[in-house]
């Protein structure tokens, strides 16, 4: 079984089933289930900063250092112009869960 590991609170999001899709800067061709890790990497200042997001796991613990759910990946998409311009005004809740530039991929 396969495992990605994502800092907090992204991982918990998952979870949370509040974040459907984690961006990378890499490609992927696995499609498939997989487990998701919580590393011990403490939040960043600006996500512990923005309020927006932190919202989002208001009253949640985080889950440090632990495998806390499994998934399916399912597609794995090159961000186009359009593609996060689409993010960011038909789903802004994903859009600040993620690091949605062009030419990465979700």
């Amino acid at each position: 079984m396969k495992v990605l590991s994502l800092t907090e609170p992204f991982a918990t999001l998952i979870l949370e089933k509040k974040k459907c899709i984690e961006t990378r800067s890499w490609k992927t061709n696995y499609r498939g289930e997989l487990y998701i890790h919580a590393s011990m990497t403490k939040p960043s200042k600006s996500d512990l900063e923005n309020n927006e997001l932190m919202f989002l796991v208001e009253n949640k613990g985080m889950n440090f250092g632990n495998i806390i759910c499994k998934c399916n990946l399912v597609d794995c998409i090159y961000m186009s112009k359009e593609y996060v311009e689409n993010m960011k005004k038909n789903s802004y809740q994903e859009y600040i869960c993620g690091d949605y530039e062009e030419g990465r991929y979700a």
